[in-house]
């Protein structure tokens, strides 16, 4: 991961790395510790680079505290029992 990785939604300065791709130095998942976008570094600028990142989908600190709560997904329905 290179130095001074930014989070390209909310420029936070802390990312984790996530996973490493199985073929060394072909890609890395990270994830910022702040509003918990997570991105591959294969994926185009648009995606992972801050200054890229299209304006519309960025986040300030206001907004992630602002942010309405995601509701929680509700359990998996089951099929019914075919009648003959």
């Amino acid at each position: 991961m290179p130095e001074k990785t930014l989070c390209p939604r909310c420029a936070y300065e802390t990312i984790e790395h996530v996973y490493s791709s199985p073929v060394p130095g072909a890609w890395d998942v990270l994830q910022c510790a702040q509003c918990l976008y997570t991105w591959r570094t294969s994926e185009p600028p648009r995606r992972t680079q801050r200054d890229a990142y299209p304006d519309g989908f960025r986040l300030t600190v206001e907004d992630i505290r602002n942010a309405p709560e995601v509701p929680a997904v509700p359990p998996l329905r089951t099929k019914p029992e075919p009648t003959a």
